[in-house]
C-alpha cells in the first residue's frame, strides 16, 4: 500500500499539472518535477510509477465521464422515433451541447492537458473516441433512413467520420485557444446550427 501524505500528494498533482501545461507530456521528467517540489524522485515514485500515471491521474475522471455521458446521449437519441431523430439533427440537443461545454469548462485544466499536452500518452487521440461515437450514431441513423424509404444522397462511412471529426475538433478549439466560457458557449450554439444545416444539406432532406 502506498503511503499517504495528503499535502505532498496534492502538491505533486499541482506541480505535475503546471509542468505538463508548460512543457507538454514529452517535456516533463520526474527528476525536474521532484526538484520543483524540493523532494527526491523516490518521494514521487511512492505515489506514481511514472509520468504517464501522473498524467492519467490528472485527466482520467473528467475524460471518462465525458465519454460515458456522451454515449448515453447517443443511446437516448437512437431510442427516439426516426422522424424525431431526423428533425433533431444533429444528435446533440441544445441541452446536451450546453451540458457538454459546461462540463468541459468545469474541468478546463484536464481538457487543456488532453487537447494540447497529451502527445505520447493514451489520450493523444482522445477526440477520436468521441468522434467515433458520433460516427456510429450517424451511420446507424442514415441506414435507418434508407430502410424507412427516405431518399438520402450518397454518403459513405468515411464521409460521416470526417463530419463527426470536424464537430469535435471545433468543440475543442475553444480549449486550445483558452476561449472564455461565455464565448465558447455562444460559439457552440453557432457550431450546432452550422452542423445541423450541414447534415440536412448533405443528406438531401428539407429542414423540419
Amino acid at each position: 500500500m502506498r503511503p499517504v501524505n495528503e499535502k505532498l500528494a496534492s502538491d505533486i498533482l499541482e506541480a505535475g499539472k503546471r509542468e505538463f501545461l508548460e512543457k507538454g507530456f514529452a517535456g516533463v521528467n520526474m527528476r525536474s518535477l521532484a526538484s520543483s517540489l524540493g523532494v527526491t524522485t523516490g518521494a514521487i515514485y511512492r505515489y506514481y510509477s511514472d509520468k504517464e500515471e501522473l498524467f492519467s491521474a490528472l485527466v482520467d475522471g473528467p475524460a471518462m465521464e465525458l465519454v460515458e455521458r456522451y454515449r448515453r446521449v447517443q443511446k437516448e437519441f437512437a431510442a427516439q422515433e426516426l422522424q424525431a431523430q431526423v428533425a433533431g439533427l444533429p444528435e446533440v440537443s441544445e441541452d446536451g451541447q450546453a451540458w457538454m461545454m459546461s462540463f468541459i469548462y468545469d474541468n478546463f485544466d484536464a481538457f487543456k492537458l488532453i487537447t494540447c499536452c497529451a502527445a505520447g500518452t493514451r489520450y493523444e487521440h482522445y477526440t477520436d473516441i468521441l468522434a467515433e461515437i458520433e460516427t456510429e450514431s450517424g451511420i446507424r441513423m442514415v441506414s435507418q433512413m434508407r430502410e424507412a424509404g427516405y431518399v438520402v444522397q450518397p454518403m459513405d462511412d468515411e464521409l460521416i467520420h470526417m463530419v463527426s471529426t470536424m464537430l469535435f475538433n471545433g468543440i475543442f478549439e475553444t480549449v486550445r485557444h483558452d476561449m472564455p466560457r461565455e464565448k465558447a458557449m455562444a460559439h457552440m450554439t453557432t457550431l450546432k446550427d452550422f452542423y445541423s444545416a450541414g447534415w440536412f444539406k448533405i443528406l438531401g432532406i428539407k429542414e423540419a
